[in-house]
This record gives C-alpha cells, structure tokens and sequence, in this order.
C-alpha cells in the first residue's frame, strides 16, 4: 500500500513538471532552454564548431 501511494505521489510531481514546462517555458533554466540557432561569430558570421572562439578573433553570439 505505501509503495502504490509514493508511486502515485512521483506520477503526480512529473505531471505537474509537465504541464509547468508546458505553459512557462521562460521560466526554465537557460541550460534547458533549446537555442534559436547554431552559434555564430559576433565579427564575421561563420558558424562555430567546437570552439568557443573564431579565428578572426570573435566571439559566439
């Protein structure tokens, strides 16, 4: 009896997640928040791979 009551008690907290991701996704954290694109260099636009860096010397944007 107490494991069916903490195995409803666990559906009911991921239902909860659920359905707050679902109606304030701005309120997730910046990690678990998908990106609106690939990231670019600040200076020239090239796509970035792997690196933080361009090698005109740029950042991601």
């Amino acid at each position: 009896m107490l494991v069916k009551i903490i195995f409803l008690f666990l559906l009911a907290m991921v239902l909860v997640a659920l359905i707050g991701r679902a109606f304030f996704p701005s309120s997730l954290p910046r990690v678990m928040r998908k990106r609106a694109g690939a990231p670019r260099c600040q200076k020239c636009g090239r796509y970035l791979i792997g690196t933080k860096t361009c090698d005109c010397g740029g950042g991601t944007k």
